[in-house]
């Protein structure tokens, strides 16, 4: 089962080990993949959330896979999956969140200073991962929640015609309770 091998890779290159708002990267990768299964988001949609950080991100810069061996996560969890775990590491994310929302708005990789344009449902793919990744960080750090949370709220308004009906709910949720107040009991 592709979701049982690719937790086996994240531990043995350490995930567990490595600290993350709400404990370790592994815990927090759990917790999106668990957030995805709950919207009703596709198995290569869940599988890239267990997996989103194995490159690093913009935001995180922990690696445990190196994108220039991309054939090692992609022999774990498929090409589709893997695709998105690129796509989402390699965001440059203040080139690309403002124009995410916007057919054809430019997506600049991080890593090789490329600009390309994907398709829209790779676009809703990325920002689906992305609101179930921050609201996760968000709900488990009250120090990033006051710091980030209006910034991120306004910013997931503005991608609200890409997010399922189930993400959208959770933004709205989120909206209304942040106030710049620390999540309770977390």
């Amino acid at each position: 089962m592709p979701t049982d091998s690719a937790a086996g890779l994240l531990l043995a290159r350490g995930a567990d080990r490595l600290k993350h708002p709400g404990g370790t990267l592994y815990a927090h990768l759990r917790r999106v993949h668990a957030t995805l299964g709950e919207w009703g988001a596709r198995p290569e949609l869940r599988l890239a959330g267990l997996c989103h950080a194995f490159y690093g991100t913009d935001g995180f810069a922990e690696a445990l896979g190196d994108p220039n061996r991309r054939g090692e996560l992609t022999d774990v969890i498929g090409a589709e999956a893997e695709a998105l775990v690129y796509l989402y590491a390699s965001c440059d994310r203040s080139r690309t969140y403002p124009h995410l929302a916007s057919a054809g708005g430019p997506f600049t990789d991080r890593f090789t200073g490329a600009v390309h344009r994907p398709s829209q449902e790779r676009r809703r793919d990325f920002a689906e991962l992305t609101v179930a990744n921050e609201l996760d960080v968000l709900a488990a750090s009250p120090a990033l929640r006051v710091a980030h949370g209006e910034a991120l709220t306004a910013l997931f308004a503005t991608w609200r015609p890409l997010l399922s009906p189930a993400a959208g709910r959770a933004v709205r949720a989120f909206a209304k309770t942040w106030a710049g107040r620390p999540a309770a009991g977390r």
